[in-house]
């Protein structure tokens, strides 16, 4: 039995104790997430992550490591491959329309973002958060994206 999976970036982005994350609506339900999104053909997963921030939180991410990769199945069946990026934001463009489906960008403490669990797109939201707090970075290098 074959079934597809979805490779999916996220980016890590911490400031003063707060990381940067996205409520959004999914399935009719608004849900906390990392800035993330799928890989899209002729990109590198750094590029993925790039794009992706910019495109739901309107600020610029320039990734400094590779926190993990995580394999999840949500309940519905689909299978992810998750690689979490860690990393500075810089530039901001409040001007700039946020993807569809996402209402707002949020600075949280990972208390905040523990006490709202039940509202994360799923459990690699808090896992990511907390092997960033670990210390866990590996280098970018490790990732060979083109020859």
């Amino acid at each position: 039995m074959s079934r597809d999976i979805h490779v999916t970036v996220a980016a890590i982005a911490r400031r003063d104790d707060r990381y940067l994350i996205v409520e959004e609506t999914v399935g009719g339900r608004l849900v906390l997430n990392q800035p993330a999104g799928h890989l899209e053909r002729c990109e590198t997963l750094e590029e993925a992550a790039v794009r992706e921030t910019l495109e739901e939180t309107a600020w610029d991410f320039v990734p400094q490591a590779l926190v993990g990769v995580y394999q999840y199945e949500s309940a519905e069946g689909v299978a992810y491959l998750r690689f979490a990026f860690a990393g500075d934001v810089t530039g901001h463009h409040p001007e700039r329309a946020l993807d569809h489906g996402i209402e707002r960008t949020l600075w949280l403490t990972r208390a905040q973002l523990l006490a709202r669990a039940a509202d994360h797109r799923g459990p690699q939201v808090l896992r990511a958060v907390d092997d960033y707090e670990s210390g866990r970075r590996y280098p970018l290098d490790a990732l060979v994206c083109r020859p």
